[in-house]
């Protein structure tokens, strides 16, 4: 359910699009408004805002209005490339700067792994948000609107998709069970 509730932004944007029959304009104007719904659902259900989703609105609310107030598609293209590259240079510096990683703070309250494997995953994810940045770049500048819409829906979702499964086998192999087995004294 979180997983719909992340992406339904997405979802009406690419349905506006493809229901009007290719109105960029209209899907970006559709996509503002799930985003200040987003925010604004999640504000009013547990009074408090996912980072990521503020941050989201924030290039929303940027990147579509210069599209809509210029007439310009290419800025709410360019969204995309700049929402993978700012969450890459987070995940990044988070490499550098406390005591743990994004990837670690996120999800060290229900797994454990080594030191070593939250660094590697980390790291896979900068990498991953970086190129997902520059993939999208490549695809608005080398093809048209509708196939750049589909890359966004189909393409960006789903190797993300693939991706967090890749990750999960990875952890398979990692996870050390909090409990641990019980050492036994002998004499």
């Amino acid at each position: 359910m979180k997983f719909l509730f992340d992406f339904f932004p997405i979802l009406l944007f690419f349905v506006a699009y493809k229901a009007s029959d290719g109105d960029m304009f209209l899907a970006t104007g559709v996509i503002i408004v799930a985003s200040v719904v987003q925010v604004s659902i999640s504000w009013w259900k547990h009074r408090r805002v996912e980072k990521m989703h503020l941050i989201t609105l924030g290039l929303v609310l940027l990147f579509g209005g210069l599209t809509l107030a210029l007439q310009d598609e290419q800025f709410i293209k360019w969204k995309v490339s700049v929402v993978n590259w700012l969450f890459g240079l987070a995940f990044l510096g988070s490499q550098f700067i406390g005591r743990k990683s994004l990837v670690e703070r996120m999800m060290s309250a229900t797994i454990s792994v080594p030191k070593p494997v939250w660094t590697r995953l980390n790291l896979s994810w900068v990498t991953f948000f970086l190129g997902m940045g520059f993939l999208n770049l490549y695809v608005m500048t080398h093809f048209d609107d509708d196939t750049w819409v589909d890359f966004k829906f189909y393409g960006v979702l789903g190797l993300t998709f693939l991706f967090i499964l890749a990750q999960a086998f990875y952890l398979t192999r990692h996870v050390r069970d909090p409990g641990g087995p019980k050492e036994e004294n002998t004499p």
